[in-house]
């Protein structure tokens, strides 16, 4: 099936004894059982249900069935946000003294978190280019992991899935990545060798602003060293299970990271539109990231923008089915500049939020990357006279005259 169809119908488990379109939003926080003996199954997992919405509610696992199976994962958990899921992904399974290897450019949050993970015992390398050849340079015995965004935002630099993949699993390492800019409509990231992909579902999957949350997706596919890996020891006897076990069962319920009923509800109607809305989203921005090229004074940053053959219009086209996501940013040439064309667009709402159904304009070096080094805004593309847009669906037409008449006065 294609995958608006399978957007609505795959993953979905319809409620017993309910003609429902959509599964009920159960807000609460405990479940109610007639004997405390089923209870006591329950909480031993002995027996199928819910007890406490921390660890577990009806609605997050309607959700939760529904990505994973637009991921093409084992099993999916969702968070309280896109932070909290790169977090409890991460530490799901390193401990002290152990490393990873990051992808350059990240997004800013993602920096300051990794910078947080240092206080842990626990040393991130980053790496602009993620070519064996270099990631070789790097590699120490300590390194656990390789952590990459799909389409980095804001440097719109797309990894190739594949070729990273099979350099992790040559070294057995896990490979996580973050998907939130590609979402499932773009690629599935597991398909191409991915043993973890993660989003903050708060962007395209919810599609407008209304919810923050976050997810996980288990390929359940990485044959874990639980040696290497002493962290999930306790769960060796689900073998392959082991990641996403350790982290419904301890992780992410002793961290109490968990996504609200609602929030999960929300996720659920984002999800059965996504197809249509990253489509238009991605033609909307490749429309307006050509028009704004031709403005001279202005330097645009979008993936298609390249040379026919390079390597990140090839990957648009072998691992994004043609498109190149719903962002571009732009540079003026002074932060004067930027701030006047920001202010003159009538259309476009600034803002910090990415994937809404509404154009959203920000100026990120000194409000996304505020607390981040020079060194670390440049690597991610950000500079004093950077616009970053995240295109919605509004007219293409409408998009290219407010920003071309935005640009012009500025300039």
């Amino acid at each position: 099936m294609g995958f608006v169809t399978d957007s609505l119908h795959k993953g979905v488990r319809h409620e017993k004894n309910s003609d429902a379109t959509l599964p009920p939003i159960c807000q609460v926080s405990a479940f109610g059982f007639q004997d405390m003996e089923t209870l006591e199954d329950v909480f031993n997992g002995k027996a199928a249900g819910f007890a406490y919405t921390r660890i577990g509610n009806p609605t997050v696992a309607a959700f939760e069935q529904r990505i994973s199976a637009l991921e093409h994962g084992f099993g999916a958990v969702a968070t309280s946000s896109g932070m909290a899921a790169i977090s409890q992904a991460l530490l799901n399974f390193l401990s002290t003294g152990d490393e990873i290897i990051a992808s350059g450019g990240l997004y800013g949050g993602t920096i300051q978190l990794f910078t947080l993970f240092r206080q842990l015992g626990i040393t991130v390398h980053y790496a602009n280019d993620l070519s064996s050849s270099v990631l070789e340079k790097i590699l120490t015995p300590n390194v656990k992991a390789v952590f990459a965004e799909v389409i980095s935002n804001p440097a719109l630099k797309i990894t190739d899935l594949k070729s990273l993949a099979d350099f992790c699993h040559s070294h057995s390492l896990p490979l996580l990545v973050d998907s939130t800019t590609a979402t499932p409509f773009l690629v599935n990231p597991i398909d191409f060798g991915a043993d973890i992909v993660i989003h903050s579902s708060s962007k395209y999957i919810n599609g407008t602003s209304n919810s923050i949350s976050g997810v996980i997706i288990d390929s359940g596919k990485f044959d874990w060293d639980f040696d290497r890996y002493p962290a999930l020891k306790a769960y060796s006897k689900f073998k392959k299970m082991a990641y996403l076990m350790r982290l419904r069962k301890d992780s992410w319920a002793s961290l109490g990271g968990c996504l609200s009923p609602f929030n999960a509800y929300m996720n659920i109607i984002g999800l059965e539109t996504l197809g249509l809305r990253m489509e238009r989203i991605c033609n909307n921005a490749h429309k307006l990231a050509l028009a704004l090229s031709k403005i001279p004074g202005t330097n645009v940053n979008y993936p298609l923008l390249g040379i026919e053959n390079d390597e990140q219009n090839s990957l648009c086209k072998t691992q994004l089915k043609g498109f190149g996501g719903g962002i571009l940013t732009l540079r003026t040439g002074s932060r004067e500049k930027t701030f006047k064309t920001i202010n003159s667009l009538k259309l476009a709402t600034v803002a910090s939020n990415i994937g809404d159904v509404r154009t959203l304009v920000i100026a990120p070096a000194k409000t996304l990357y505020l607390h981040n080094t020079e060194e670390e805004m440049h690597a991610a593309g950000v500079y004093e006279d950077t616009i970053r847009v995240s295109v919605g669906i509004e007219d293409a037409e409408d998009l290219i005259e407010d920003f071309t008449q935005a640009l012009k006065s500025a300039l």
